[in-house]
């Protein structure tokens, strides 16, 4: 062995190895010195969370109600429908409710059906029986928006006196909630402002800029009268003159905000 490292290729295979052990550990200390200066540059940051709540009355009444008719015909189930669809929409109307608060939100016609038995032949072999067409069904679903708070539970008696079914749950919440939301965010963000300047403070640094910012889905809290309620009260026949205490309605928004720090 030591007579190869003697030799001329021995030594020069011995250099070689020797240059690159060099190079690599100069690779490895470039690469820990470029790491040690990134960390270094990095800003120090803080962040805080911050919370905004805002109270409204409500201002309007939502409700949805279905119509559904039967007939012999596809043509006999629309016209039956459609009486007690123009009789409920004259009475909106005639409550001062208006075309943009009235809404289809859901039309079918579909075929009824009946199963018909096959005699047995013989008291032996008893035939499948079969479905036999036996009339149409049309259903529709209208929601509507009362701006009347006050004469929402007259409004639904009359609805279901008419032939309405399915009376969905009155729901009283404020219309424009994208103002709320604004004020609700506003406040947020100031509470997050004041809470990164306490904690700036307390740690002895000071607050330099923005880095980062976010914000959950805003949430908004209504009060809902479901429609058990409503069926129970029409049925006793005191719907009609029910008080429904509206309450207030809360909008939430919550954001997070990253400062840099000096």
């Amino acid at each position: 062995m030591e007579s190869y490292l003697n030799s001329k290729p021995g030594r020069a295979l011995f250099s070689l190895g020797l240059l690159m052990a060099i190079i690599a550990l100069g690779s490895y200390a470039m690469l820990n010195f470029e790491k040690q200066q990134y960390v270094s540059n990095m800003p120090a940051t803080i962040t805080v969370n911050g919370k905004g709540e805002v109270t409204a009355k409500p201002d309007v009444g939502k409700f949805s109600f279905s119509v559904t008719a039967e007939g012999e015909t596809a043509a006999v189930a629309q016209e039956a429908s459609g009486t007690k669809i123009n009789a409920i929409m004259a009475y909106l109307r005639e409550q001062g409710i208006e075309e943009k608060d009235i809404k289809t939100e859901y039309y079918n016609m579909n075929p009824r059906w009946r199963y018909e038995e096959r005699p047995c032949a013989y008291g032996m072999y008893c035939p499948p029986g079969e479905q036999i067409e036996d009339g149409f069904e049309v259903s529709q679903t209208i929601s509507v928006k009362i701006r009347a708070t006050d004469k929402a539970p007259t409004i639904i008696t009359g609805v279901g006196e008419l032939g309405a079914t399915n009376i969905s749950g009155l729901e009283f919440t404020v219309d424009d909630t994208e103002v709320l939301k604004e004020e609700a965010r506003t406040k947020a963000i100031a509470d997050a402002k004041e809470k990164a300047d306490a904690l700036a403070k307390e740690l002895g640094v000071k607050v330099v800029r923005l880095v980062s910012y976010y914000e959950n889905m805003p949430y908004y809290g209504a009060q809902p009268y479901y429609a058990k309620e409503m069926d129970m009260a029409m049925a006793e026949g005191n719907f009609g003159g029910a008080e429904l205490p509206m309450g207030e309605n809360e909008t939430v928004v919550e954001v997070g905000v990253t400062y840099e720090v000096r």
